[in-house]
């Protein structure tokens, strides 16, 4: 027999992977105290919604004072009287009750929160993960829970290759340990993940304007498929190219004194001014009436968007280099 769970749970914060392993994790932990872990009830309510009748229903005592638990969600949004409700059940919790209260840490219902932390409630802190550093730390501790140490480097090339959703980053972390032995260094990030980084539309151009066709197709594959809208990818394959032909005609020189003549930023221009070195004059002229018909295609001249950004991307391609 384990120690018995806490009574009250206070799951703070609103990133929604740590949320729901938190409650899957104290819901674990009642279970495997239960007399029959299958048979254990978890109630769930929205306690934002719900009005006090119905809390209050839900954390009576129960006349057998069976198991259960009861999962609270949006607390911060309950009214003044289901807060009342809510704090006295957490101060004396029905028997055999496990409480978990969902609590954004925000909402009309703010003081709720440390209300339950300073009666004693086990806090699981569930805050966005917003910093890069912090996402850092997230891909290290999904590898230390695989049993893995990995090198910064590895971790670094995790958020460049698969992006910043926790649950991808989850995903691919657990997927990678198994499938390596647990072998996880840059290579095999290259390997299974290169080109499923959050692809933008001018990573796409970019791509598309140096003459890389594997890459440049494959890229616009992810970014289509993670459902980056074909106006935005076509508007950045019409903007590399007109930058370059205007940088083009421009001529060879400082980029610092043609910015203010083009009236762009002197890194954009020193950036198209390498990419014009596979355009000629008729080569670019070529390539500002694909992407010309490219923006009517996209905006309903063509019955399939994605097909038209394909073939737009590969004729651009054919003809980067043509002499």
């Amino acid at each position: 027999m384990t120690d018995r769970p806490a009574s009250v749970h206070l799951v703070l914060g609103e990133e929604e992977l740590l949320i729901e392993r938190a409650v899957a994790s104290i819901v674990s932990g009642v279970r495997a105290d239960a007399p029959d872990p299958e048979a254990l009830p978890v109630d769930r309510l929205r306690a934002g919604d719900a009005s006090t009748a119905e809390l209050a229903e839900l954390l009576s005592p129960s006349l057998f004072a069976e198991d259960r638990v009861i999962v609270l969600e949006s607390a911060a949004e309950a009214g003044k009287d289901a807060v009342g409700v809510i704090t006295s059940a957490a101060a004396e919790p029905p028997e055999g009750v496990v409480l978990v209260i969902l609590h954004s840490g925000g909402g009309r219902a703010k003081a709720l929160a440390p209300a339950l932390q300073k009666a004693g409630a086990v806090t699981h802190n569930c805050a966005k993960i917003s910093k890069a550093g912090e996402r850092v730390e997230f891909v290290r501790n999904e590898f230390r829970s695989a049993g893995l140490r990995v090198q910064a480097e590895v971790v670094q090339a995790m958020l460049e290759a698969v992006g910043s959703d926790l649950r991808e980053l989850a995903a691919a972390c657990s997927q990678l340990a198994a499938d390596t032995g647990g072998k996880v260094d840059i290579a095999a990030v290259r390997r299974y993940y290169s080109g499923r980084a959050e692809v933008t539309g001018f990573d796409v151009a970019d791509l598309a304007v140096a003459g890389d066709r594997p890459a440049a197709m494959e890229a616009l594959r992810w970014a289509t498929d993670r459902g980056v809208p074909a106006v935005l990818l076509a508007d950045a394959l019409a903007d590399s190219v007109h930058t370059i032909a205007r940088v083009g005609s421009a001529g060879r020189g400082d980029p610092f004194k043609l910015a203010s003549q083009l009236g762009m930023p002197p890194w954009k221009v020193k950036k198209a001014q390498g990419q014009a070195r596979g355009w000629t004059a008729a080569t670019i002229g070529s390539a500002l009436q694909i992407v010309a018909t490219l923006n009517a295609d996209v905006k309903g001249g063509a019955a399939d968007a994605t097909y038209a950004l394909e073939h737009a991307l590969s004729t651009i391609l054919d003809l980067h280099g043509v002499a």
